[in-house]
């Protein structure tokens, strides 16, 4: 009997593979929330992302103590799954070059990514990420250290798809509230919240410049907030239009209550994973040649759809069938 060809073999794509990592990234500032976060995630597993904030998380003046704070609790026991960045100040805030250099010296690989907030184009970006890359050779970091770039100025925006192609960057954030303060009154602040958040011309274009650009450098675009923290119904729907009217493959949480909802609703339902599942199974018995299904003709460009499906639910922690487990992620076979 032949070897079965494991998917990450069979499927390669000329097009830029975009990032595996978790859909949902929870904003926490101050110790009490940090470890809460920690402790949400020691539960839930390795499903989603904490974003330690050293810019709107640190009072003014103790910038530099509240880093020192997110090192202590990245080295501790605490950063079970080793699935935390951080958010620095912005490139006008010169505090941010010795957040840089306390973060990596003092955490060094236990940080996941960082992110670059208030931009006000790729100038700036490229000047970051250039300190950042030669602070990572002065603390001898042994990996590449992801970028998440907010975008949330004009100047940004109109930068968005060189900011996405610039080589460390994975994710671009929208961050809406600030986006709508530089327009100086002209989007007024109901567009912060749904439904207009997804109905204002201004905000759907720059939205799906976003996103636009994201794909097509092979980024991930990372929706904004749901204002109404502790409301998960409409953080569910938030993020089920963000997911399935934009395209955005992630969305924020600042609220432990909203975790779950961006979760669910931005991985795949049963119903796609049961079909993404016998496809799968099914192509692989035919070492990924074209098959025919249920009267339905699948071939390599529905199997790649169907594997990043099969592989965003596993990052969530979504059970998958004996089957698919076994051959697409046991330890004799490759995992995401």
């Amino acid at each position: 009997m032949s070897t079965l060809i494991h998917p990450n073999d069979a499927l390669v794509n000329e097009e830029q593979t975009l990032p595996l990592i978790p859909v949902c990234e929870h904003f926490a500032g101050n110790r009490h929330t940090l470890l809460k976060a920690f402790a949400i995630q020691a539960e839930y597993g390795p499903v989603f992302d904490i974003t330690c904030d050293c810019e709107d998380g640190a009072a003014t003046g103790t910038e530099i103590s509240h880093a020192n704070m997110i090192v202590e609790l990245l080295n501790s026991e605490h950063n079970i799954h080793k699935m935390a960045g951080v958010r620095i100040h912005g490139f006008n805030e010169p505090v941010w070059k010795q957040e840089v250099d306390i973060l990596l010296s003092g955490a060094r690989d236990l940080i996941r990514y960082i992110t670059l907030p208030k931009a006000q184009d790729a100038t700036q970006v490229e000047m970051m990420l250039e300190y950042i890359q030669l602070a990572s050779q002065k603390y001898s970091l042994q990996h590449p250290l992801p970028i998440h770039v907010l975008i949330e100025t004009h100047g940004a925006l109109g930068d968005v798809n060189k900011i996405a192609m610039m080589e460390p960057v994975e994710v671009l954030d929208f961050g809406i509230m600030d986006y709508i303060s530089t327009h100086q009154g002209a989007i007024t602040d109901e567009a912060m919240r749904s439904p207009l958040q997804f109905e204002h011309a201004l905000i759907v274009k720059a939205k799906t410049e976003i996103v636009s650009a994201s794909i097509t450098s092979g980024c991930i675009a990372s929706h904004n907030v749901t204002l109404a923290i502790k409301d998960s119904q409409q953080t569910y729907d938030d993020a089920y239009r963000a997911r399935h009217q934009i395209g955005f493959m992630r969305m924020w949480s600042v609220h432990p209550a909203q975790i779950k909802p961006i979760i669910e609703a931005m991985s795949p339902n049963p119903q796609q994973l049961q079909l993404a599942s016998e496809v799968l199974l099914s192509a692989q018995q035919y070492n990924w040649a074209p098959i025919q299904l249920n009267g339905k003709l699948y071939d390599k460009a529905s199997y790649r759809y169907y594997w990043q499906q099969i592989q965003q639910a596993y990052l969530a922690g979504i059970p998958l069938e004996k089957p698919v487990q076994q051959q697409f992620f046991s330890q004799n076979n490759c995992t995401p």
